[in-house]
């Protein structure tokens, strides 16, 4: 007699099910389909995804040795390499991109308690782009260069939970400045961003927009200076300052005044030179709020080490991207569960547990706490007991 739930169930008991099947009724994901539905693929794709498989056969293949199990983890369709195939070719891939950005809404409200650099209260972003090399003979639709494809995945990144709120998946020619006019603009939020996002035209936009941004300057930059700020030096701050572009075309894409602010980093031996439209943040917080620009750069390590986005189930675009989507929605999904059940687990533990225990019925707050307890029992424990 079967008694408890899958884990892998538990996990997916998190994924609003009215809002899945509204993406599904809404790009007809459905129609004509007999047995394998877009639930099934979301869910043979989220198990391969949460279980490091390598390919559709080695999905099959571990499905079909857990027979007796596949009904309850809510897969009614056959599980077959050809069925799940062809539907990462023809299932629409917004179906699972309306899915994660429903997820991510979720995420961010949850996580929006969690503090940042203590004197800010508002939205910080990071912005950044990575690129995922692929081979131009089998995903001729990738172009990058004359030998070699790739994509990129532009990324959005909210540092308060590292949730991405936003995705843009491009051929790898798409240069990463040209995301600044597609990117959702939030009055009042900071967008933190490297020297690649350095067009003053676009920045004017988004300043407009009444939100904020910090990124590097550059060497050639010409300007004149309006006025310094005092500054302590002890911290590391060298000088901060109120700026006018001085250069022809800088100062017609930009007309309004800057902040300059330019730091040594004594860590690393640098000087690093800061420009931003915000006026009223201490100096040394601009330069913290530049350096962690480096959480976006540890979430793409992160995701290319533990979700399947660097070598891909099938060669459509459609199915690249299904597969990124519902990778991302994985991630979110994880991030939720974490939060609701105020797990203290980082993710890579809650993943790296759940790809071992996904078969098991064990409850998976129990599962993931028991190991948490068993974590700090062997790093408190000095040394044996001497009476049992």
């Amino acid at each position: 007699m079967f008694v408890g739930k899958l884990v892998f169930s538990q996990v997916m008991d998190f994924m609003p099910m009215h809002t899945f099947r509204r993406c599904v009724t809404r790009y007809q994901g459905d129609f004509k389909v007999i047995s394998f539905t877009c639930l099934d693929q979301y869910l043979c794709m989220a198990f391969a995804q949460i279980t490091y498989r390598e390919s559709l056969r080695d999905i099959e293949a571990c499905l079909r040795a857990q027979n007796r199990k596949v009904y309850h983890m809510g897969i009614r369709g056959k599980v077959s390499k050809s069925t799940l195939s062809d539907a990462n070719e023809q299932r629409d891939w917004r179906i699972y991109a309306d899915l994660a950005q429903s997820l991510i809404v979720t995420a961010r409200k949850l996580y929006r308690t969690e503090t940042f650099l203590g004197e800010l209260n508002e939205t910080v972003y990071a912005l950044d782009a990575t690129t995922i090399d692929l081979c131009l003979s089998l995903f001729p639709w990738a172009n990058f260069r004359q030998n070699k494809g790739a994509i990129k995945l532009h990324t959005l990144l909210d540092l308060r939970g590292n949730i991405p709120t936003f995705i843009h998946i491009s051929d790898g020619k798409l240069h990463e400045v040209n995301t600044l006019d597609i990117i959702p603009v939030e009055p009042g939020a900071f967008y933190v961003m490297d020297r690649g996002y350095l067009d003053f035209a676009r920045l004017y936009t988004l300043s407009q927009a009444t939100a904020f941004f910090v990124t590097r300057a550059k060497s050639n930059l010409k300007y004149r200076r309006v006025y310094s700020h005092p500054v302590d030096r002890t911290t590391g701050l060298i000088c901060d300052q109120t700026i006018l572009f001085s250069g022809f075309y800088q100062t017609k894409d930009y007309p309004d005044k800057l902040r300059r602010v330019k730091y040594y980093d004594s860590e690393n031996d640098k000087t690093l030179v800061f420009l931003t439209n915000n006026f009223t943040l201490p100096p040394l917080t601009i330069a913290k709020l530049y350096r962690c620009r480096w959480q976006v750069e540890l979430f793409f390590k992160w995701i290319k080490q533990n979700l399947r986005i660097k070598t891909f189930y099938g060669t459509s675009k459609n199915a690249v991207k299904a597969q990124i989507w519902i990778a991302v929605s994985t991630y979110v999904l994880v991030a939720i569960m974490k939060k609701r059940l105020n797990i203290k687990a980082s993710l890579y533990t809650i993943l790296q547990i759940l790809s071992v225990s996904i078969f098991e019925k064990t409850p998976i707050l129990q599962l993931l706490t028991e190991t948490e307890d068993k974590k700090e029992t062997a790093e408190n424990s000095k040394q044996l007991n001497l009476f049992t």
